[in-house]
């Protein structure tokens, strides 16, 4: 049975704090971002957060900047995500994904060519 990519998730009050974690495959190593995507039932895919491997600059969506923190393993390559003041907004389904092709800047733009390697994990934000 295949180790499921992305873990982390699970049911936290409003104001909580999760850590998701996500094991790319190894192939990926070379890939230029990473990031994390989360889908809400119901509506589309919003990129969240990704990484630049040229120069580590990470980027955030506004929904989440300043309570969301993305960092990365390069020797294993994965990538975390720290999630802080949790909200029932934040309430989605979240997956790692690699961007393959070079960008200078903020990576979130691409995200329409994010690559996904996994089911994703639940993270749920209710009283």
């Amino acid at each position: 049975q295949a180790q499921p990519v992305e873990s982390g998730g699970g049911l936290v009050q409003p104001g909580g704090s999760l850590r998701l974690s996500c094991s790319l495959p190894r192939f990926t190593s070379g890939h230029a971002a990473i990031g994390w995507v989360r889908q809400a039932p119901g509506k589309e895919r919003e990129a969240v957060s990704c990484l630049t491997r040229v120069d580590d600059s990470t980027y955030y969506a506004d929904s989440v900047k300043g309570r969301f923190t993305i960092s990365t393993d390069v020797a294993a390559n994965a990538v975390y995500l720290q999630m802080n003041s949790l909200r029932p907004e934040d309430t989605a389904v979240y997956y790692c994904a690699t961007l393959y092709e070079g960008i200078l800047g903020n990576c979130l733009l691409l995200a329409s060519r994010f690559a996904y390697w996994g089911q994703g994990t639940q993270v749920t934000v209710s009283a």
